[in-house]
Order: C-alpha cells, then sequence, then structure tokens
C-alpha cells in the first residue's frame, strides 16, 4: 500500500510539475497554426540561435578541459588546497547568477580599472559577446568536474601506476587509461554542461545589455517577446522556447542512455 501510494504521488507531481508545463509550451507555439511557428523565427530569433550556440561552442570544451584537469587532480593527487578548489568548484551553485553577472560587470565595466583598459586597448567585455560568454563559463564550471570527480575517486588509481611501472607517459596513460574509463561520466557531464550553457538566463541577463542583435541570447529573446504583451509575439516567444524544450528532452533522453550505459559497465 505504502509503495503504491508513493509512486502515485511521484508520478502526479511529475506529471504536473514537468510535464504538463513542457506539453502546454508546445499546446501555445502551435495554437495559431505551424505557419505562425515557422514565421516566428525571423532574422533577430535566429541572431539569438546563433549568438546562444556560439558561447555553448566556446564555454562547453573549456568547462570540459577545465573539469578533466580539476577531477584528475583532486581525484588522483594529494596537494595543499585541494579542499578549498573542491569548495570553489561547487561556488557557482551556492551564488545567485545575477550576483555572478554583477560581480562580472563590476569587474569588467568600463568603469573599473581592468575594463577601462580593456576597452581603450578595443577589447569589450560586458555589453558584448565576451561578457555572455564569461557568464556562462561560470555557471557551468561545476558540471563536468562534478560528474568526474566520484568517478575518478571510485576506479582508484591502480591502472594508471601499472601504466607508469610499464613505462608509459603521461599522456598516453590520459589517453589510454584514464579517458577510456570516464567516457560516460565525461558524455554525461558535457550533456548537462551544454543544456546549462544554452539555457542561461540570470548572469546573462545581467552583462548582455539586452541589445537586440548583437546580445541578446534565445532566453533573453523569449523573454522579451513573451512581455511585449502582443499576441502574435506570444505565440513566437513560446515557438522560440519549443528549442529549449526540445534540448531538455533531448538532454533527458541522452542522460538515460549514458546512465544505462555507465551501469552496463559496472556491472
Amino acid at each position: 500500500m505504502v509503495p503504491a501510494t508513493l509512486i502515485t504521488v511521484t508520478l502526479l507531481f511529475i506529471a504536473m510539475f514537468l510535464v504538463m508545463p513542457l506539453v502546454a509550451v508546445f499546446v501555445e507555439a502551435f495554437r495559431k497554426g505551424p505557419a505562425l511557428f515557422f514565421a516566428s523565427f525571423d532574422e533577430e530569433s535566429w541572431k539569438a540561435i546563433s549568438l546562444t550556440i556560439m558561447c555553448a561552442l566556446i564555454a562547453v570544451p573549456l568547462n570540459v578541459v577545465f573539469g578533466v584537469v580539476a577531477a584528475w587532480c583532486i581525484a588522483k593527487f594529494e596537494f595543499w588546497g585541494k579542499n578549498i578548489l573542491t569548495t570553489l568548484i561547487d561556488l557557482p551553485f551556492a551564488v545567485s547568477p545575477v550576483v555572478a553577472g554583477l560581480v562580472f560587470v563590476l569587474a569588467f565595466g568600463e568603469s573599473s580599472p581592468l575594463g577601462a583598459w580593456l576597452v581603450a586597448h578595443g577589447l569589450k567585455i560586458i555589453f558584448a559577446p565576451p561578457g555572455i560568454i564569461l557568464a556562462t563559463l561560470f555557471v557551468t564550471i561545476p558540471f563536468v568536474a562534478r560528474e568526474l570527480i566520484p568517478l575518478m575517486q571510485e576506479q582508484g588509481t591502480l591502472e594508471e601506476e601499472a601504466a607508469v611501472a610499464l613505462g608509459a607517459g603521461g599522456w598516453s596513460i590520459f589517453w589510454r587509461v584514464t579517458l577510456p574509463n570516464i567516457k560516460w561520466g565525461l558524455l554525461y557531464g558535457v550533456i548537462l554542461c551544454n543544456a546549462r550553457a544554452m539555457g542561461e538566463f540570470g548572469a546573462v541577463s545581467v552583462v548582455s545589455g539586452h541589445m537586440q542583435g548583437s546580445t541578446v541570447t534565445l532566453p533573453l529573446h523569449i523573454e522579451v517577446l513573451y512581455q511585449s504583451y502582443s499576441a502574435n509575439a506570444t505565440v513566437a516567444a513560446f515557438s522560440l522556447a519549443t528549442l529549449l524544450a526540445a534540448l531538455a528532452l533531448v538532454t533527458l533522453i541522452v542522460k538515460s542512455i549514458v546512465e544505462w550505459k555507465i551501469k552496463r559497465e559496472r556491472e
């Protein structure tokens, strides 16, 4: 009786707060027909989509490199400051994205010494794509590292030590021993990192300046359309939101496949 009740409550909760909102997005997007849905993808929308993809293509690979290096150091070695590094990796989870955006404005804005120097040398960070990339990097830092650290700690160092004993070098050990052992966990982290990078709103909103066509990402463009209070613009907002909803669904599907692969390998 108790398990059935708990399962029912869980399924109802998921249906109300996860499934129904996703269905509502697609229903509203196609409420006035396919023609208006496809008309929503105008020039400004494509610019927002392109900027979002560009930021993800830069932020995700950089976080992959950082995540692998950080996880390798934390899981395989003992050094002073290890606990501090682990805590700092979790910092974006604890700090509000809006606060993170404000910090970047204070650090790189034209009113700061560093920001003024950068602008004088032709490099604008805040209210420009570089600021959006920095904000995206910050909020996505933990995802790859946090997936790999426990995985590497569980695997231990026996295989790497055996490779060293056989005369293998550092890069050879990484490519032939470490990477094959973490490939599914790495893919899992990349999936989550990419989903957060493309859907980030708070930090990006602060540093972007909302300049239409140049610093507006897809989530920001959806907000602008929705708050215009025009019937057609509202439909356009939901039409573009289907891209983020579809990304979420694809993320969940791939995430489930990766979890199944990891479970099979452990068995």
